[in-house]
């Protein structure tokens, strides 16, 4: 996107080995950004590397589990040690379908590990760095299933509520530390993940079940992976130097026009 400048800035960005997390590692490092892939699955994150050194850009990646605290405090201080940490993207998660009955213990525990002490432990591993170097941004994946009640999203809605709040308090903690804090709520949008979700629960008729999970969507279609990472790249970049403590919405419609 012209304008949107990342031109000496380092980004670490959580997941960026596929869908939205490696739209975004592509755009940032297009506009200028050294990315950091933080990924569980190392070999997908080096590919996604290798696309971005080919195209001129500034990449690597580094194997991690966010879930971990100690192996992303690691990470980071590794990276934090050789360039100034400027902008985090948390972006890794993982779903899970099914109300409250249906959500096993171990389901729980495991959506929380990755999804809220996750973004925890990215966020805990980073802001001293950001102080210490004179402000950063953090942008944090929250969802739609934040804001509105899903059908059978209970342990995912919950741990995205969680990232919606957090991306409030840290927004409000370190506004005097020039610390920017914002999310983005996608509602569905098109990556493997669905493609995988729809050939493993409807074999047969994923083509039929495309549609009708896309229509549900007020504008009539899925968002791209594409559409996310130009508003990532717009609230992480000077542009956007007036924002923080905001989550916004890129759902076709869905929070305001479905209710």
């Amino acid at each position: 996107m012209a304008g949107y400048n990342l031109k000496d800035k380092s980004a670490i960005i959580t997941g960026g080995a596929s869908g939205i997390g490696r739209a975004i590692a592509l755009n940032f490092a297009a506009n200028g950004a050294h990315v950091h892939i933080l990924e569980l699955a190392h070999e997908h994150a080096l590919q996604t590397v290798e696309e971005i050194q080919s195209n001129g850009g500034k990449a690597s990646a580094h194997q991690c589990n966010v879930a971990s605290h100690e192996e992303v405090k690691q990470v980071v201080d590794t990276i934090a040690g050789g360039q100034t940490i400027h902008i985090l993207v948390n972006n890794a998660g993982i779903a899970h379908v099914g109300n409250l009955e249906k959500t096993s213990e171990e389901a729980l525990d495991n959506l929380y590990n990755v999804n809220v002490k996750g973004v925890y432990n990215c966020m805990f591993a980073c802001i001293s760095h950001m102080k210490n170097s004179g402000g950063g941004v953090i942008l944090n994946m929250a969802s739609v299933a934040s804001s509105v009640g899903i059908a059978d999203r209970f342990a995912y809605s919950m741990s995205k509520g969680a990232v919606l709040t957090m991306t409030y308090s840290v927004a409000k903690d370190y506004i005097g530390d020039n610390i920017r804090c914002n999310s983005i709520s996608p509602g569905r949008v098109h990556t493997p993940f669905v493609d995988g979700f729809l050939a493993k629960n409807y074999p047969g008729k994923e083509e039929e079940m495309f549609q009708k999970l896309s229509k549900s969507q007020p504008i009539g279609r899925m968002g791209t992976p594409e559409e996310i990472a130009d508003l990532a790249l717009f609230l992480c970049s000077d542009k956007a130097g007036f924002i923080t403590g905001t989550d916004y919405p890129i759902d076709g419609g869905y929070i305001k026009l479905n209710s």
